[in-house]
């Protein structure tokens, strides 16, 4: 058949022992297929689908490895030092409802009250979690598969950026988040099987 010239759209493996059938490209994972989900984010008991609608872009988590290096008598060892997750971004469309300006407002009074110039007495008053999920496609009738989730914990608003207005353009103004978190834990499914529905937990610092 025809189509068994697709198999050849990749490097060549049969010569280490791959067969002709798993030689063919995979299907990759799609920049625009994903949702971000929020817990604890904005006022206690905020309901946050509206946040998760406006959703324009997600940075996946950076780590990165404090390099520590041994110096012995004629070279030098090199070994991995503490992880450190570096800050990633979030985009948001600002709605005419006001939904992402209330919600986001309300995260930014949880880490600092301006009024009145105070502050949470703990982290733990103020840090939400986020799950990013990475999506096959599926919508409507054909719920989606769960290709990949990250889930953030101890995250927190390092700053907001509200956007410019300009007479000149007609694209929606946005709100721009630097977050901060503490940890990320990866799980990966694909086409074929689904994640174990996960709901939760409590957040702590």
């Amino acid at each position: 058949m025809a189509t068994s010239s697709l198999l050849n759209f990749t490097v060549p493996l049969s010569d280490v022992g791959v067969p002709a059938s798993g030689q063919g490209l995979i299907m990759p994972k799609l920049k625009y297929r994903f949702r971000i989900l929020f817990n604890g984010f904005g006022a206690i008991g905020a309901t946050t689908t509206e946040l998760t609608k406006q959703v324009m872009d997600f940075k996946r988590p950076t780590v990165t490895f404090d390099e520590q290096t041994l110096d012995t008598y004629n070279s030098k060892v090199h070994y991995a030092g503490k992880p450190s997750w570096q800050d990633t971004t979030l985009t948001l469309r600002d709605d005419m409802q006001g939904n992402v300006q209330n919600l986001v407002g309300q995260q930014m009074q949880k880490q600092f009250d301006f009024l009145n110039q105070a502050s949470a007495s703990s982290a733990v008053d103020y840090k939400f979690e986020m799950l990013c999920q990475t999506l096959d496609g599926g919508n409507g009738t054909s719920e989606p598969v769960v290709l990949e989730t990250w889930d953030l914990v101890g995250c927190y608003v390092k700053s907001a950026d509200y956007d410019q207005a300009q007479y000149d353009q007609s694209s929606p103004l946005t709100v721009k988040l630097t977050l901060v978190f503490d940890n990320a834990i990866q799980t990966s499914s694909g086409i074929g099987s689904s994640l174990v529905p996960r709901t939760f937990g409590a957040i702590a610092i």
